[in-house]
């Protein structure tokens, strides 16, 4: 069993960005130079998320009004007692989940068709952390 690990840094400069990282995914898995096994995608912030989706303007835009519309910016959330701002971003993170896994087959990304991977930020405008975790035979 391989194992290889990788940290990505990302300067947000958008409040809300969606980012496809399908090429670092992939470049990941080549680096390790498994055939069959797994990567696993993980946003290590708590306001940011990981997602498996089409790379297409029109349903990015209808996620993050979706999510705007699930947890709106509002200045009432309890976390802003704690001097924070972004009680949404924490909120719209946990719908687009903080990580996923995608298959390796043939040492390639086994994803559908129209398939992406994405890290979704809710809170950017500062720097961020992605880890991949690539690991198989």
């Amino acid at each position: 069993m391989k194992w290889h690990t990788e940290y990505h840094w990302f300067n947000i400069k958008q409040k809300r960005e969606f980012i496809n990282i399908t090429d670092l995914v992939e470049n990941a898995v080549k680096t390790a130079g498994i055939k069959e096994g797994m990567v696993l995608v993980s946003a290590m912030h708590i306001t940011a998320g990981v997602y498996v989706n089409d790379e297409e303007e029109g349903i990015k835009a209808d996620m993050l009004e979706w999510a705007e519309e699930l947890a709106p910016f509002r200045g009432d959330y309890r976390h802003h007692r704690t001097g924070e701002t972004n009680g949404d971003a924490h909120l719209k993170s946990i719908l687009f989940h903080h990580q996923v896994m995608v298959p390796v087959t043939d040492g390639k990304l086994d994803l559908g068709p129209w398939q992406q991977v994405f890290y979704a930020e809710f809170d950017g405008q500062r720097r961020k952390r992605m880890l991949l975790k690539v690991f198989g035979e």
